[in-house]
């Protein structure tokens, strides 16, 4: 079981740009699936995740309102569509499937938010300038 992040790349602040997660040998529908981000020198943050019901859920303040979780099923991806990106978001962003169908609260935090998260795909590096 592989994920893949794609569709990264350089853009200017302002700009929008959307990543896919793909799966290799496994479908997504049942799964939670997570977008996180890691920037050079800091830690993992968590993004968002959507559920196996396509409820979506954002975690922290830096990108509610700028970055929006969907699923496409007959392709068997899901999509981080990010807009109004700025310096800051630049970091290697990554996907990955939670256990079961289910994903961690908007309030969880440390292990009760990553640790649900059992497979992960390599990142899609973004870019941005100023």
């Amino acid at each position: 079981v592989q994920l893949q992040a794609s569709g990264g790349g350089l853009v200017q602040a302002g700009g929008s740009l959307r990543l896919s997660c793909a799966a290799n040998g496994f479908p997504l529908d049942y799964y939670g699936i997570g977008w996180f981000r890691q920037a050079p020198g800091k830690e993992r943050e968590a993004l968002s995740c959507i559920d196996s019901s396509d409820r979506p859920t954002y975690y922290g303040d830096s990108v509610k309102g700028r970055f929006t979780t969907s699923r496409d099923r007959p392709k068997n991806t899901v999509k981080l569509q990010m807009n109004s990106l700025n310096p800051g978001d630049t970091a290697i962003y990554y996907c990955a499937a939670t256990r079961g169908s289910w994903c961690p609260s908007e309030t969880d935090s440390g292990p009760l938010l990553f640790n649900p998260f059992n497979t992960w795909g390599q990142g899609t590096q973004v870019t941005v300038s100023s």
